[in-house]
């Protein structure tokens, strides 16, 4: 791990505090008329999800943390556990699914994931903003009820369930937003 002075922070940079990791969301360099600089963040617990305001002093030495990244392919289900084949190396690793958190509603059989980790611990994916998944059940839409624009919920292949338009049907593929869970469009 590299130290760092507390002038060099960045919005994405990972920190190795003694709370634990944390990512940067937000700083703000601050130079009051009396007294010493400072800086004010706003930091994301990698681990916990939960965010805190923290305030350094400026040019306070911090551990930068290093997150590799690597690209790994879904495989298949173990039990509960999610297996993953590194692109790389062809090791397979076991990710629990309290590990990937919601990213396991979007993740298909051999679809490429990339894994944010530290040291050997999984601490976040990157999942793109939008993936395709087929609609295993939905009720079919009221042919009175289509012009009023209403949706209704459907179970994707992965569990989901999400809203969707009326006129959608099972076995059809649909986009689905990654960050918020929502109905894009046919694909």
């Amino acid at each position: 791990m590299s130290t760092i002075t507390t002038n060099d922070l960045k919005n994405g940079m990972t920190l190795d505090l003694d709370d634990g990791l944390f990512q940067v969301v937000d700083f703000q360099h601050v130079k009051p008329g009396k007294g010493h600089a400072f800086v004010r963040t706003s930091l994301r617990n990698v681990r916990a999800g939960g965010t805190v305001e923290r305030t350094f002093r400026s040019g306070e030495k911090v551990e930068r943390a290093t997150i590799d990244k690597r690209e790994m392919n879904f495989l298949y289900r173990d039990g509960d556990d999610y297996v993953f084949m590194d692109n790389e190396t062809y090791d397979q690793i076991n990710v629990t699914p309290t590990t990937l958190g919601s990213a396991g509603n979007y993740i298909v059989d051999g679809s490429a994931v990339i894994l944010e980790m530290y040291g050997t611990e999984i601490v976040g994916t990157d999942l793109p903003a939008s993936v395709e998944l087929n609609i295993s059940e939905t009720e079919p839409g009221l042919q009175g009820d289509r012009s009023s624009g209403g949706t209704k919920p459907a179970t994707l292949e992965t569990g989901l369930i999400i809203q969707v338009p009326l006129f959608i049907s099972p076995g059809e593929r649909v986009k689905v937003d990654t960050r918020s869970g929502e109905y894009l469009s046919r694909a």
